[in-house]
């Protein structure tokens, strides 16, 4: 394989254009070679199922970046300190949401083979499985944590199963599987989950249980992969997103189990999907960015 400048090869730099880099200022910046964790920019919606838009998410998010204090209180860090590149955008094909998977998947299996924390920001949330099937292939054992209003566990949906109604059902047959924030699923998927017996825990339970955050704990294996759709927050906190279900977790609930899986596992990298901004409205893109700070914040605190 040829190596670029970034060490990466060609083969994956060749599907990688530029972008923002996540918190914008040239000091804080680093080089993919230096960096613990490396942002990857996936602007894809091509099998949204209600509102399209998500394919601008990206872009969003690391505007919003900018605007980010490089500080996160509630960890006492500055986590650009240990390192934090953007690598850029992923290139978009229209050729199939498959082959798209496939880019995010060789970029996966570079950014893991060079010892690195990814970070997808999306786009559709089934750009989360070429990440996924990187981290199996390279982990083995694996435990996929998935916060989401939705399942996405058909089948197939608009005749392909290559859609983001169906992500976790491919997941589901090369990693253990525990989902968190459900609200909203097909009696299909509903049966599918009492049968295999997975770690399901729906919105309310989260909210209202105090015990919900150590069971979603006690159910995820050592290594951890983190996949966020957005639509998992009420939408009276996070409104642009494509399917937005009424209730769900709040911020602090997600924070919740944030600092629980990071504070008590090893996350392997992470995602943070479905942002469909809204035209003037800057509140969601700015926390889809704090998310993502606080996530490697937490991450980061194990080198302390």
């Amino acid at each position: 394989m040829k190596h670029t400048a970034h060490g990466l090869g060609t083969e994956v730099m060749q599907h990688i254009g530029p972008c923002l880099s996540f918190l914008g200022l040239p000091e804080y910046s680093q080089s993919v070679e230096k960096a613990r964790a490396v942002i990857v920019a996936a602007p894809y919606d091509g099998t949204t199922t209600f509102r399209s838009g998500t394919r601008e998410g990206p872009r969003a998010i690391l505007a919003a970046s900018r605007e980010l204090e490089c500080y996160e209180e509630d960890t006492g860090t500055e986590p650009y300190r240990q390192g934090i590149a953007t690598l850029g955008e992923i290139q978009v094909t229209a050729a199939s949401p498959r082959d798209m998977v496939e880019r995010v998947r060789a970029v996966g299996t570079a950014l893991f083979a060079a010892e690195k924390i990814p970070v997808l920001l999306g786009g559709e949330h089934l750009m989360s499985l070429g990440m996924i099937q990187a981290a199996c292939e390279h982990f083995g054992s694996l435990t996929v944590l998935h916060l989401d209003a939705h399942p996405d566990l058909r089948e197939s949906y608009q005749h392909t199963p290559f859609s983001n109604a169906c992500v976790m059902r491919h997941v589901l047959d090369m990693a253990t599987l525990v989902q968190a924030g459900l609200r909203s699923m097909t009696r299909e998927e509903h049966d599918l989950v009492r049968r295999r017996a997975m770690p399901s825990f729906f919105a309310e339970e989260v909210v209202r249980d105090a015990s919900a955050v150590s069971r979603i704990l006690n159910a995820l294996g050592p290594d951890v992969y983190v996949t966020i759709d957005l639509d998992v927050l009420d939408p009276s906190i996070m409104p642009a997103v494509g399917t937005p279900e009424p209730g769900g977790l709040g911020w602090y609930d997600l924070l919740s189990i944030i600092r629980a899986v990071t504070s008590h596992r090893r996350v392997v990298g992470f995602d943070v999907m479905e942002l469909c901004p809204i035209p003037g409205m800057v509140a969601p893109d700015f926390l889809a960015a704090r998310l993502v700070h606080k996530i490697l914040a937490h991450i980061f605190l194990d080198k302390l």
